[in-house]
């Protein structure tokens, strides 16, 4: 299940964890490769350290507009979706991962993009901070991004289960992805069994995408602690 590794290193704040972990992440990336890349503010400093091999690699595809404009900032191709056959790699975050490396992602409002990639790469790395790893999902408001028409019979398909599903806000109206549709944050569940619920809420009419990654999970995650770098392999 997993072989914890640790890198040492002193006492860190959470920004530099994060660019410990973005650095950590570089060990995945294979010259000549197009990699996948995600959302992020952990992610950012992984795109910021990944400026000093870019002359190594043809290029990214990456899963929100935001990443796309901070790779082309920093001279990184960005290649379209459809014009990749295979991604190598997928370096990525989480708001939740648990030991089994299935995650909660989509706080960022970027999870259809991301699962579409990873589904594209042959390996997921996760870089997150020990904060993220729990035993059961759920305790992060799951995101779900849905067709708006669909709003409110989804948000009673998630009342029916015991939970709470509220229209993710921006500057006081409905957040718009980057694929114009709304997020659901639902609160109140326990995932236990995170293959068999994202199967479920995936079928239902109006969910575009469910914001567990069981199905893509992940097969390493780089997990930043005080004390520095841990290596987890699923």
């Amino acid at each position: 299940m997993t072989h914890p590794q640790t890198t040492s290193a002193a006492t860190l704040s959470q920004d530099e964890l994060k660019t410990l972990v973005g650095q950590a992440a570089l060990q995945y990336v294979l010259p000549g490769e197009i990699i996948g890349v995600g959302t992020g503010s952990t992610v950012n400093k992984f795109i910021d350290a990944l400026a000093s091999m870019k002359g190594q690699i043809q290029g990214a595809v990456s899963s929100s507009v935001v990443s796309t404009e901070r790779l082309q900032a920093l001279g990184i191709t960005v290649f379209d979706c459809n014009d990749v056959l295979e991604l190598a790699v997928y370096i990525d975050g989480a708001d939740e991962i648990n030991p089994q490396g299935h995650m909660v992602k989509g706080g960022g409002a970027a999870l259809t993009r991301e699962k579409i990639v990873a589904a594209q790469s042959r390996q997921f790395v996760c870089i997150a901070d020990e904060s993220k790893l729990v035993q059961t999902l759920g305790k992060f408001p799951l995101p779900v991004e849905v067709i708006p028409m669909a709003v409110h019979r989804i948000q009673r398909q998630f009342a029916a289960m015991g939970a709470q599903a509220v229209v993710r806000l921006k500057n006081g109206v409905p957040l718009v992805t980057d694929n114009g549709q709304q997020i659901l944050d639902v609160t109140g569940l326990q995932i236990a069994d995170p293959l068999a619920f994202e199967a479920q809420v995936s079928q239902w009419p109006g969910v575009v995408t469910v914001g567990v990654f069981a199905f893509q999970k992940a097969q390493v995650c780089l997990l930043g602690s005080a004390t520095g770098v841990r290596t987890m392999t699923f």
